[in-house]
């Protein structure tokens, strides 16, 4: 895909997203920050020697909280301009990119199509008008398509964090987990709770980048 740069713009509807988003750090608890801020550390580090930024999000079934950080990252990282910036994510188990979640992507913004119609779906995933599509399917975080050194992991579920103590590859581990939003699974606050943690999501990235600049 393109190296994400300034000279990228968002979709209409992101763009909003992250314009809201960005007025909304101050939602972020202090101790939270802190965690946010040994990842923009890690971009800044990367940046400075002139490397690629490779960050895989890793959660159990590469599923929900997994896909949605990935792809919140890639948008914050244009956002706010920070170039050489790849997002990645893999899960300890392999299941599907969660329709739930797909939907809620797509109402923040984003515009996510199925390409096939198998258990595992390959998604097109869209973020700006002339990047490059994102596909997104669910796979492990070892997966060929995913980096297989100097990358930075960072965990987004506790039961992921305890399968992984040591990260195949990976040249740093971040814990960054977020409360699985399954739990509303068949709720009537299901696609509240969707959409909710979405924003959580995509405020805390953008948070990230704007650390970085």
């Amino acid at each position: 895909m393109k190296t994400p740069d300034q000279h990228l713009i968002l979709l209409p509807g992101l763009q909003l997203f992250f314009d809201k988003a960005a007025l909304s750090f101050d939602q972020i608890p202090a101790e939270r920050k802190m965690a946010l801020e040994e990842i923009s550390a890690y971009i800044k580090t990367k940046n400075k020697a002139q490397q690629k930024v490779q960050l895989t999000f890793i959660c159990t079934h590469n599923s929900r909280r997994s896909h949605i950080s990935q792809l919140m990252a890639q948008a914050a990282a244009v956002y706010y301009g920070v170039d050489n910036v790849y997002c990645y994510s893999g899960g300890t188990e392999v299941t599907a990119f969660n329709e739930n979640a797909v939907q809620a992507l797509q109402q923040i913004g984003f515009e996510v199509i199925a390409k096939d119609a198998t258990s595992n779906p390959v998604y097109e995933v869209v973020f700006a008008a002339n990047a490059s599509k994102m596909m997104a399917f669910s796979k492990l975080y070892t997966h060929e398509e995913n980096p297989q050194k100097e990358y930075g992991a960072v965990l987004t579920c506790s039961s992921a964090d305890a399968s992984c103590p040591i990260v195949q590859g990976a040249d740093a581990r971040f814990k960054l987990p977020y409360e699985d939003p399954k739990l509303s699974d068949g709720t009537p606050k299901q696609n509240e709770v969707y959409l909710e943690r979405s924003k959580q999501i995509g405020i805390e990235m953008l948070y990230i980048f704007s650390k970085v600049k």
